[in-house]
């Protein structure tokens, strides 16, 4: 038997309003930057999420996650990053080397636009609160999205790079996210993704990590614990979803219906809408009541589908 859904959680979602694509001009990347905004028709005081994708996928994707949030009183932000199966770049092309700074850098062109991006959809821009900033990220959308919340990447020599923390982001959700690098890459990993190298350590800023125990990476020669490698080390992640027999798309958050999921379960794609949602509203400081209960009614399951670890 699932864990039961939070009772906080309300039963009746607001409907929602999504537009695509919001184009902003982005001349130095070679591709203007397309984003998709959706939000709740009515509502005010709407806290932002921006939701950065894996690898390939696009604003179109992760409709689970997006209809929820949005439906529950959060405007949801998705650009589409240059690694996009939609934008058919290719390996060959000059940028293709550093997407993963392209990927950081877009969202905070998003964060830097977003009035410009808000106004796409009429009267969001009056409704929104612009100091209740959040960000997701799925897989390598963890790792885009993790350096604004303070992670960095180490470089060859084993050395801190930049500083990209984002103090607009309040509070984030690392979904999925790829451990530490060194030794614990696999040499296809350590010849192809040098940015796969973190470091942890100043990563501050609030987060919720969820990683699925069955969530085995060819990039890592560790178990599915790599995935949680970024609660283990950062003193903002402090709290960590594990769901049982999940795999790397955490039961299908990334689509309805998707042929490439290989643990299809609609029980953990409602229990990490949960989670995420009420844990969002705590750290934003909203409103901590429904991650409270989230918690408690995962603890007093009979079968739970997966467990909650606090530091």
């Amino acid at each position: 038997m699932p864990a039961p859904a939070p009772s906080a959680v309300p039963a009746l979602t607001t409907p929602i309003i999504s537009i695509k694509p919001v184009v902003l001009s982005a001349p130095d990347r070679g591709d203007d930057l397309q984003v998709r905004v959706s939000a709740p028709v009515s509502g005010a005081g709407l806290p932002v999420v921006v939701l950065a994708h894996g690898f390939g996928k696009s604003m179109a994707s992760y409709d689970p996650l997006v209809d929820f949030w949005a439906g529950h009183g959060f405007v949801v932000i998705q650009p589409t990053f240059l690694d996009s199966r939609t934008l058919a770049l290719a390996p060959a092309d000059p940028r293709y080397p550093d997407i993963w700074r392209t990927r950081v850098q877009d969202v905070v062109r998003v964060l830097d636009q977003l009035d410009d991006l808000v106004a796409a959809i009429p009267g969001l821009a009056e409704r929104i609160d612009r100091e209740r900033i959040a960000v997701a990220g799925h897989s390598w959308g963890g790792q885009t999205v993790g350096m604004l919340l303070g992670a960095r990447v180490l470089d060859a020599d084993g050395q801190p790079g930049p500083d990209l923390t984002d103090t607009r982001v309040k509070a984030g959700v690392l979904l999925a996210t790829t451990g530490i690098g060194g030794g614990d890459l696999t040499p296809f990993a350590v010849q192809n993704f040098s940015f796969m190298n973190p470091d942890f350590d100043g990563l501050t800023t609030p987060a919720l990590v969820v990683a699925g125990d069955h969530d085995q990476s060819l990039l890592s020669t560790r178990g599915p614990d790599w995935f949680a490698d970024v609660y283990t080390y950062s003193p903002g992640a402090q709290s960590l979803l594990t769901l049982f027999g999940a795999e790397h798309s955490l039961g299908g958050i990334h689509a309805y219906d998707a042929k490439d999921t290989t643990d299809e379960s609609p029980e953990r794609v409602s229990l990490i809408r949960q989670a995420s949602w009420a844990y969002l509203r705590s750290a934003l400081g909203i409103d901590d009541t429904g991650w409270k209960q989230f918690q408690s009614d995962l603890d007093r399951s009979a079968a739970p589908i997966g467990r909650i670890d606090n530091k």
